[in-house]
């Protein structure tokens, strides 16, 4: 086959509100295949970062050193962003920004 005929990326489905929210991360991270990598940004106000790639890979990139609590909640609210699961917004000051 080639490029030219096409091909399917596989898909991946969107994990529910209550999975997203009750499973074990590392659980969750490997169910939708995302890649966790940590980030060399150390600014205070950078919490991480979700990229879809054209290829369909998504990676998360958090900053070491965070409480597990802050890791653990950050990333999952990074994933119903780029699964487009339903979940409050995070309140203010805290900002999600799409490019």
């Amino acid at each position: 086959m080639t490029l030219a005929q096409g091909c399917a990326l596989p898909q991946r489905s969107a994990p529910t509100t209550d999975h997203l929210l009750d499973a074990p991360l590392p659980d969750l991270l490997a169910e939708t295949g995302v890649e966790l990598f940590e980030s060399s940004i150390a600014d205070a106000q950078f919490f991480g970062a979700v990229v879809q790639r054209e290829s369909g890979e998504i990676i998360l990139s958090m900053p070491a050193g965070r409480s597990e609590l802050e890791h653990d909640t950050v990333a999952r609210y990074l994933l119903a962003q780029v699964f487009d699961v339903d979940l409050p917004q995070f309140p203010p000051p805290f900002v999600t920004t799409e490019l």
